[in-house]
């Protein structure tokens, strides 16, 4: 049965990928462990205009490579059971990253994709600071997003945390003004870390 409204469903409750396909009321929500998290309002302006800084020169130097990228809204299921398919009632994390990156084309259907994106950037906004950095870093890291971005507008900073052979991020200096960014996912991606934050 689907849900009309978002004010129909209990925001103490639990709920599965199944349950978030029968939502179809206009707000955007994340389940982290089956718990809701709203997304409204939409990102501000400063923050579409870094996402484009970011995607542009990511999807430039994926042309005609194996890898793809996506930018939200594009749903991405999680769960710790590495290498198993789960079904929909099985799923209690689906997020939608500012920008996600994929190689492996088995996670990806056309609802979007299932198990760990290679690298994954989020950019903070005013209310989703908790979330990015703490609960998403922990789903993140426990489904093993090989690298995490999150990109701090305020102090016009980058955070890159990159997950170790034991399956625990580890955090690299910040990516300041002065810096250019790079990944070893993609290791010809150089992007100027002042560009990304140009007013």
């Amino acid at each position: 049965m689907s849900v009309m409204t978002f004010e129909e469903l209990d925001l103490n409750g639990t709920y599965t990928y199944a349950d978030y396909l029968t939502w179809t009321f206009e707000e955007r929500l994340e389940l982290i462990k089956g718990k809701i998290f709203n997304m409204s309002p939409a990102p501000a302006r400063r923050h579409q205009k870094i996402s484009r800084q970011l995607f542009t020169p990511i999807s430039n130097v994926l042309d005609g490579k194996r890898c793809e990228v996506y930018s939200a809204p594009f749903d991405v299921r999680l769960t710790p059971l590495k290498g198993k398919k789960r079904a929909d009632n099985q799923i209690y994390t689906v997020v939608q990253p500012d920008i996600c990156v994929i190689c492996d084309s088995d996670k990806l259907d056309d609802r979007g994709c299932i198990g760990a994106p290679d690298l994954i950037i989020e950019i903070l906004s005013p209310g989703n600071t908790k979330k990015e950095m703490r609960d998403k870093y922990e789903v993140y890291e426990e489904n093993g997003v090989k690298e995490y971005w999150l990109v701090e507008p305020n102090d016009n900073a980058i955070f890159v945390y990159v997950l170790n052979d034991e399956g625990k991020y580890i955090g690299l200096r910040p990516f300041t003004e002065d810096d250019v960014i790079t990944t070893s996912i993609l290791p010809e991606l150089e992007i100027s870390v002042a560009k990304i934050f140009e007013p």
